[in-house]
């Protein structure tokens, strides 16, 4: 079936790409009319990078719609949503931390009160070579709760969070105890349910990974803040939601998610040269017939940036580290056998998601250059006003699909008042639109050129640490932190 199909999926490409290059051929021809200049030539070469640009966005127009109306009016998958008793397996958690005092308390907290029997549960806070008070921290809850962590600090070895995993699942390795391993980064919050609702999953033997879903717990400290809470349901609610329901590529996004042990294995464990972990994972897991989870009704908080300059440098980071697995396995996912179509096509789709921002500028550029010079084309002019047109209409359309999904992801959980805040998103929209650009170039050219070394930068956590007190008033400083009311 896909043999007899690839023709007819490649023809309107085919059609696109004449259309947007016959205006660079009629220049090529001989004339009586007018004589064709290198400036003819170089216009009629942005008419056709503007109609590859305007294609480009167009297929992930429709990946977004297709999306959202999935997720708002085709069948859902909530499954492994009902199992409350089960044979629960041994399990470890690891709490990802690097100099995170301010915070690891509440998820320590959090993680010692969860519902799941607590001889088959063990604790390890990964502290990664931290230079602040959170080795004491993990320390002091290690001599209050015999027996519930297992401590692992982190003195030597390649900096990274995939590197510090490695060494920690290793040891979980060794012990031989655990079937699975949940990570935590130490800035979240679990609630009670998060590790139950979890594992369940990986009842089904097919299962590999799992992903719950984020919800920030500071939504309400200012405007930036406000906007990534949009960004967030938009992103869960509904991109990550109907992806798991069309069948097609449901990321691991590095936390509040679980692993099979024999599955990281299989796959050859975590890759520490690369910055994004857990997308790394998500596509080699993916390669070798192991399926990813997303589990909306699993919520676990986190604390989202409060300044532009941390969100910058944050998608920043993000940007390079998924461009990585681009180059890295992109090749391996149009050509490997087995995959389904919609995994082919989605996983393609979403290994691409950050150089459509800096073919978007590239785009408006064109459109720039040929509104303002469109008259050098001569005799297309009537074909540079319709690219115009065309372009214009597109980002009236297009350029607002993830608007749209962020809308019906308000709309189903319950909460329309933060419509209201919508418009507004077009500020988070170009912030890190310039943000990935800038990250893409440097990750795909300008590191490589000047042989320039990645410098991790951690982001900055809010939330205050509870002062040195006995367990009892640290127990009350965690619970005062608020956390938003559940989704729907």
């Amino acid at each position: 079936m896909a043999k007899h199909s690839a023709p007819f999926l490649q023809a309107p490409a085919l059609c696109a790409a004449f259309l947007g290059f016959s205006p660079v051929l009629a220049h090529a021809q001989p004339s009586t009319l007018y004589q064709a200049s290198w400036a003819t030539w170089a216009l009629g070469l942005c008419l056709a990078a503007l109609m590859l640009v305007v294609l480009l966005e167009a297929l992930y127009t429709f990946r977004h719609y297709a999306f959202t109306l999935n997720r708002l009016f085709a069948r859902q998958r909530p499954l492994y949503a009902g199992i409350e008793q089960a044979h629960w397996p041994h399990i470890t958690v690891f709490i990802a931390a690097h100099n995170e005092e301010a915070v690891i308390s509440g998820c320590i907290e959090a993680l010692l009160d969860v519902d799941y029997p607590r001889d088959r549960l063990t604790i390890m806070p990964v502290n990664d070579r931290s230079t602040d008070g959170t080795r004491q921290i993990i320390d002091s809850y290690a001599d209050r709760h015999p027996g519930r962590l297992q401590l692992f600090h982190r003195q030597e070895g390649p900096p990274g969070k995939a590197a510090a995993l490695a060494d920690a699942t290793a040891i979980v390795q060794a012990r031989g105890e655990s079937e699975l391993i949940v990570v935590f980064d130490a800035d979240y919050l679990p609630g009670k349910k998060i590790i139950k609702q979890l594992v369940a999953p990986f009842l089904d033997p097919e299962v590999g990974a799992v992903m719950g879903r984020v919800v920030p717990q500071n939504a309400g400290v200012n405007l930036l803040t406000r906007l990534l809470d949009l960004e967030r349901s938009g992103g869960y609610q509904v991109d990550q939601q109907a992806r798991f329901n069309m069948g097609a590529v449901a990321q691991y996004g590095g936390t509040v998610g679980g692993i099979r042990l024999s599955a990281l294995q299989d796959v050859g464990g975590w890759t520490p040269e690369v910055l994004a972990e857990d997308t790394d994972l998500t596509y080699r897991l993916l390669l070798k017939g192991w399926q990813t989870a997303y589990l909306g009704y699993a919520e676990c908080y986190e604390e989202v940036p409060e300044s532009w300059a941390v969100r910058f440098r944050q998608i920043s980071r993000w940007a390079k580290g998924h461009n990585q697995v681009m180059t890295k396995l992109g090749t391996e996912m149009l050509t490997r056998k087995g995959l389904r179509w919609m995994e082919r096509v989605d996983g393609v789709a979403l290994l691409g998601v950050f150089l459509m921002s800096p073919i978007l500028l590239v785009g408006w550029l064109l459109a720039l250059v040929l509104t303002v010079t469109g008259y050098g084309i001569g005799a297309n002019v009537n074909i540079a006003l319709l690219m115009l047109l065309i372009a214009t209409g597109f980002a009236c359309v297009g350029n607002f699909a993830a608007f749209f999904e962020v809308a019906a992801a308000v709309h189903l959980d319950g909460h329309q008042r933060r419509l209201r805040l919508l418009p507004l998103l077009l500020t988070g929209f170009v912030v890190s639109m310039v943000a990935v650009s800038k990250a893409t170039i440097d990750g795909l050219l300008l590191d490589k050129l000047f042989k320039r070394q990645f410098k991790w930068d951690k982001t900055v956590r809010y939330r205050q640490a509870p002062a040195a007190a006995p367990a009892a008033a640290q127990a009350a400083a965690v619970a005062t932190v608020a956390l938003p009311e559940a989704r729907v």
